[in-house]
């Protein structure tokens, strides 16, 4: 346990920012599981939330919760899962 002040200040600050990283992180997850059961039930509404989710990919990618490449590369695929005939 810190006992300087400095110390016990960045503790509170890095418990405030796993806390709002976690929820993120639990947000998009859910965003991009709402889009793939749509494409799967081959839904109307799919493409709208494939705009959506690739707002939200790239609203991570800014604000440092994933890579960009990586927020990149999820939006290819999840718009590739959109386009393929079945």
């Amino acid at each position: 346990m810190e006992r300087r002040k400095a110390g016990l200040k960045s503790a509170r600050k890095e418990e405030k920012r796993r806390a709002l990283n976690r929820s993120r992180s639990t947000a998009l997850k859910v965003t991009i599981k709402k889009y793939k059961k749509l494409v799967a039930a081959k839904d109307s509404k799919a493409k709208e939330s494939l705009t959506f989710a690739s707002g939200s990919l790239d609203k991570a990618a800014i604000k440092g919760l994933i890579p960009k490449n990586r927020a990149a590369r999820k939006k290819s695929r999840l718009a590739k899962l959109l386009s393929q005939p079945d």
